[in-house]
């Protein structure tokens, strides 16, 4: 039985357009496979990220990794950092497991822990993508508390988003 499904598209194309800016990683080389240290039976470790150029009226960032190649009809979502403030431009290797930025906190993932969950793809299955995007947020908090779901959280950034910053990696295992 074969698990090869059609390529989801780029689930960010899909939503409201906004401004962009640019986020770089250490760790993650757009388009290329991930580090062993982004992997689940790896390093299981939330890449370093910088980003620039966010729009002006930011008042907050939201950091999330999504995996819409999963075999569910939802995706799944490795990482949700919400309420980074402002004046953070960077998350060092990790971050998702130490100390947060003041203020900020994440949200289960779909593994079900708050915090960072590698990428861990059924084996044999189709390469699948991960999306780090920086979403820059014209409010300080996004309004909603670590009981949120990762839904109730993107619904709230499709309203709240001033622009984002993407990068992808990929992994098949």
């Amino acid at each position: 039985m074969s698990l090869e499904r059609p390529v989801a598209p780029n689930p960010y194309d899909l939503l409201p357009a906004t401004a962009s800016f640019t986020v770089t990683s250490t760790d993650v080389t757009d388009g290329a496979p991930l580090n062993r240290a982004q992997v689940a039976d790896g390093g299981n470790s939330s890449p370093q990220l910088s980003w620039s150029g966010a729009p002006e009226g930011t008042r907050s960032y939201v950091v999330t990794c999504f995996d819409p190649d999963a075999p569910t009809p939802s995706g799944f979502w490795h990482w949700a950092l919400v309420d980074v403030p402002a004046d953070v431009t960077s998350l060092e290797a990790g971050i998702a497991e130490a100390n947060l930025p003041e203020g900020a906190f994440h949200l289960r993932n779909d593994g079900g822990e708050a915090g960072f969950m590698g990428a861990a793809p059924p084996a044999g299955d189709q390469p699948h993508r991960y999306f780090f995007v920086v979403h820059a947020v014209g409010e300080e908090k996004l309004g909603i508390d670590a009981d949120a779901s990762n839904a109730v959280m993107s619904f709230n950034l499709a309203f709240k988003t001033l622009g984002r910053a993407v990068i992808h990696g990929t992994y098949q295992h």
